[in-house]
């Protein structure tokens, strides 16, 4: 009888090594638009030209120091694809880009998109102070998605965001993807 407990529990623990193991990602600061933490490198992969993405509505940081989030809903608008990881983010201020950190805390799916289906994922942000040099007088925020290079870029109208020790390194981090409804 004492076997049977032993045996789930180094299952348990063998399956929960593994999912520690599969969601992949360095955690490296990655400059460019390619997605550091994705294994999304197979041809069946979502295409940024084959979604339509909608940016928040957020909950905007009314202040310096509030947390901000901002919502991104994917819609896929072609076959069926892909996603696994996370987006790959960053914000620019006129000559200056900082790329948005991963959220660590949660484990990458991979999700599989019919056409019309939807995924979403959010970008959450600590509001700058206007002026100051360790905040990012952001203007833009680029979404690409993993493996890709290429990306699309929306209006940052949410004030500067605070850098953890600089602008180039913004108080802000950005969530894996998610089926919609999860």
């Amino acid at each position: 009888m004492r076997a049977i407990p032993l045996t789930v529990t180094a299952l348990a623990a063998a399956l929960l090594l593994t999912a520690c193991d599969s969601g992949g990602g360095t955690g490296g600061s990655d400059t460019g638009n390619k997605n550091s933490g994705s294994k999304n490198t197979d041809s069946t992969a979502c295409r940024i030209g084959e979604v339509g993405l909608q940016v928040g509505p957020a909950n905007a940081a009314p202040s310096a120091g509030d947390t901000g989030n901002v919502p991104v809903t994917l819609t896929n608008k072609g076959a069926k694809c892909t996603l696994e990881g996370f987006p790959a983010l960053s914000l620019t201020a006129q000559s200056a880009t900082a790329t948005v950190p991963q959220d660590k805390t949660g484990t990458p799916q991979k999700l599989t998109l019919a056409k019309g289906d939807t995924a979403s994922f959010t970008l959450t942000y600590v509001r700058g102070k206007e002026g100051d040099p360790k905040s990012l007088a952001a203007t833009s925020l680029k979404i690409g998605l993993p493996g890709a290079a290429e990306g699309q870029s929306f209006k940052w109208s949410y004030g500067p965001v605070q850098g953890k020790k600089d602008a180039a390194h913004p108080n802000a981090s950005v969530t894996a993807f998610q089926q919609a409804g999860d």
